[in-house]
Order: structure tokens, then sequence, then C-alpha cells
């Protein structure tokens, strides 16, 4: 094998949200830096490419951020690209319903009153009977500590609902799309504590809003977290992937690339997906202690989806979001017309962005039957869509948007640090105290690197709390606490 010198303080895997973010705040802290990747390009699950026909820059998947994405947004703050977040305070979102288009507002109102808005809408779907049938669920949620949530984990979402006494036209109508386009999973297999995490704060936090990426998504946060490595001394590896870690004397010290070279670090983060992960942790020098961790690995179940892109000849819809109430049959549950958000492209033919969450059974699909599905949806909300010519299309198809929160699988999210010292886990899976998503990774990516500077005797201070519950909500919450 040949041999690297020295030349990094830390060696990160993984050039995704979560590897980018702690390798940039620990060159910000004068460490030296190099981050592995094994794909061509940087950014993991919220990569953006060139598309080589129209030559515009498309996300592997459309991704939103909201307000309350604070880690990421300190991050593209101190990147200089926090400006380039297009920002939608109302509507919230509009909801296509059985051909309606209903407005859901987002008000900053002390919680619970968030949601007194929206009541009108909610009754024009569903009766007054239906919507209390919600009280025990909410009841719950205001109560919830994170204690509390795990301890729903081996309950399916579904049996939940029925056992608070939810009626099952307000299942069908707000829970099972509400699960399914959050989560990424049908709510008959999503963990009853993945599922009230959520919603607590949906209880106990208001003023919520959107915001989407005027560029690419990718752009927003690869090229300054690169050049803030590469300004340490440090740098970003693609196509590098790392084969096995290297253990002696009890602590972390180096990789195996997968062109059987060496590489030394003082200390070790493994920003990787949990099927990453696993081969690394059950083979080589760390086997023996990193065996359990591997083997919790695998039992994650990758989510599947599928995100379409529509090049069409002429502006079809002034909205930039909009969501299906989801029903069987469907393929897509969100969509993004991305012409209403880019800069430079308000003048531009439509290009709508489509994401087809928990994409089992469409995995079989032609590109064909996707993009014809697709087109059908959105001449669903946009009938101008089903007249337009459409003049490209592009169908990614994605092994994994987050894992599926299955019963069980909350209480097997590990925490950052590992059995190994000096090597730390970093990743939207890892127990963040918050739903798998792109915020969770720039968390876990906090945690993971202000552990990572205090072994090395630096000060970093960029992690913050979860988002918690406020208002009468929080009031509530404490008081029950101390009892």
């Amino acid at each position: 094998m040949r041999s690297h010198p020295l030349d990094a303080d830390v060696l990160i895997a993984g050039a995704g949200v979560a590897g980018l973010s702690c390798g940039a705040a620990l060159a910000d802290a004068g460490l030296r830096v190099l981050v592995f990747e094994r794909e061509r390009w940087a950014g993991g699950r919220a990569a953006s490419r060139r598309d080589e026909v129209t030559g515009e820059m498309v996300d592997l998947g459309p991704h939103v951020l909201t307000n309350e994405h604070r880690h990421l947004l300190a991050l593209l703050e101190r990147l200089g690209t926090a400006d380039k977040v297009l920002w939608q305070p109302d509507p919230f979102i509009t909801l296509l319903d059985q051909g309606r288009h209903l407005h859901i507002l987002s008000k900053p109102w002390l919680p619970p009153l968030q949601g007194l808005p929206n009541v009108p809408n909610t009754l024009s779907c569903v009766s007054p009977a239906d919507l209390m049938s919600n009280w025990r669920v909410a009841w719950q949620a205001a109560r919830l500590s994170e204690a509390g949530t795990l301890a729903l984990d081996d309950e399916d979402a579904l049996g939940y609902l029925r056992r608070m006494g939810v009626s099952p036209r307000f299942i069908e109508w707000f829970w099972t799309p509400a699960v399914l386009s959050l989560l990424n999973v049908p709510l008959s297999r999503c963990s009853a504590a993945a599922m009230m995490r959520v919603f607590r704060l949906m209880v106990g936090r208001s003023g919520y809003h959107f915001g989407f990426p005027r560029i690419g998504l990718a752009e927003l946060f690869v090229p300054g977290c690169r050049q803030r490595i590469e300004r340490a001394g440090g740098g970003v590896c693609l196509s590098m992937p790392v084969r096995e870690l290297r253990v002696g004397q009890g602590s972390f010290r180096g990789f195996v690339l997968g062109d059987g070279s060496r590489v030394d670090g003082g200390c070790g983060v493994l920003a990787l997906a949990p099927q990453a992960l696993a081969p690394l942790c059950l083979r080589g020098e760390a086997a023996a202690a990193l065996r359990a961790l591997g083997e919790n690995a695998l039992r994650f179940e990758p989510c599947p989806y599928v995100s379409t892109y529509l090049w069409f000849d002429r502006k079809v819809t002034l909205a930039r979001f909009w969501a299906r109430v989801w029903a069987p049959g469907d393929l897509n549950t969100d969509f993004y017309d991305l012409s209403n958000i880019r800069d430079g492209r308000a003048a531009a033919p439509s290009l709508v962005a489509s994401n087809a969450i928990h994409a089992h059974a469409a995995r079989h699909w032609s590109d064909e039957q996707i993009v014809a599905q697709t087109r059908r949806e959105v001449a669903q909300f946009a009938p101008i869509a089903g007249r337009a010519a459409l003049r490209h299309a592009r169908v990614h198809r994605i092994p994994m948007a987050i894992h599926c929160p299955v019963p069980g699988s909350e209480r097997l999210r590990p925490a950052n640090p590992t059995a190994v010292p000096g090597l730390w886990l970093a990743g939207d899976w890892t127990a963040t105290a918050m739903p798998c998503s792109m915020e969770s990774a720039a968390r876990s990516g906090a945690l993971a690197a202000e552990a990572v500077a205090a072994r090395l005797g630096r000060r970093l201070r960029v992690a913050k709390p979860p988002p918690d519950t406020v208002g009468a909500v929080a009031l509530l919450r404490e008081r029950m606490a101390a009892r």
C-alpha cells in the first residue's frame, strides 16, 4: 500500500451536507481537513448537475428549506449565499384536493392559535367531528418530550391514530398524505415516534415558511465549503471512496482509500448514509469495535424516490410550489415551477420539477410512463400544461431520499461518538432529535465538528439546540415534566 504523509488534522468520508458543513466549520477553526467522496461530484443527496441537453442546473431531487433550518441557514450566512434563497411567506403551501386549490396559511401566532386561519379550509373538506377527533393526538403532542417521543417508536402511526380515536375520514384526508409527503413512507409503515416528532412541532411552533434555492441547491453550499476547506490547507477529493478504517492502539488512525493508498489523520468523521457506512464497520481493523454499529446500520431501510423535470414550451403557472392531497394511483406529491423561482427565468417557459416519494410502485415504470403520469398530474393543477408542448424531460431515480422511518428506527439512530476514540458519525440519520432532512444533516455535522475540535484543543461553537415548542404548548410540556 502507498502511504500519504500526515497532511490533515481531520479526515472526513462523504461530501454531502453533513460532511462539507462539518469540514467547513473545522477549517474555520484553523484545522486542515481532507474530505473523500466516492462520486464525481460533491453534495450527496443534495447534489446538483447540469442537464446535458438544456445546459440548466438541476438538482438530484427538488428540495426546499424552511425558516426552521437553523444550521443550514447559518452555514449559508457564513458562506455568503443566504440571499440566494427565495422565501414564500404566504400561502405556506397550495394543496390540490379533488380539483380545488386550498391555500394553507402560516401565521406567526402564539401556539396553538396558529392553526385557526386554516379551520375554514379544513371544514370545507371534513366535518367538525372529524376535525375534533384529533384532540387526543394534539393533547399528547403538546406534552411530548424527546423521551416520550421515542417511547412511541414501536407502534405504527396508523395504529396509533386509530387508538387515539382519529376518524377514518381525517386519517384519509390529512394524515395519509401528510405523512407520505413529510416522512416519505405510508402511514401504516411509519413509526408513531417519527410522526409525532413532526406533529409536536406543527402544534407547538408557528410562522413556518418555505424557501427555494434561486440557484442549484448544491451551489448554495458546495463551492463555499470547498473554498474554506482549501484555504485552510485541506481539500475535497472526488472519485475517491474510503475502503477501510484504520485503527491502532485503540484509536482512529486513518483511512484506506479505494486505490489501496493510506492516509493518516488525527481524527475522523464518517458522514455517510447507513448503507455506505455498514461495510466500513464490518471489515478490517475497526470491525471488532464497530461491529454493533455496522449491524445496526444495515437495519436502516433506504426510501427510494423519483424526481422528474419537465421543460414546457410556455408558462403553465405562476405558482412556485404546490402539493397534492395524495390518493391511490397518484405518483407525485409535490411540484415546483423553477421558472418562477430561479434567477433570470421569470420570463422563461415553465420548468416543473416533481417528487415521487416512496416510489416503490414506480420502480418498474419506464421513463416515458413516469413523464406521462407526471404531466397529467401537473395539468390537473395547471390545465395549460395539458395543451403545452413538452420540449424536454428528465427522470432521476434516487435510491435513497432518507431512510424509511419505520417502527423501531428512531431508537436505532446513533449518537455522533463511536466506540473508536477519535472517530465520529455525521448524517441526517443520526440522533439529532430532528426529522431526517438537510437540516438534520447540518446539525449532525455541527455536533461532530464541535466534538472533533474539542479533542484537538480548539474551541468551536456552531451547534444550536433543536427547535422546541413555544407558547402555551411549551408551558404545558414544562408543567407535565415537573410532575
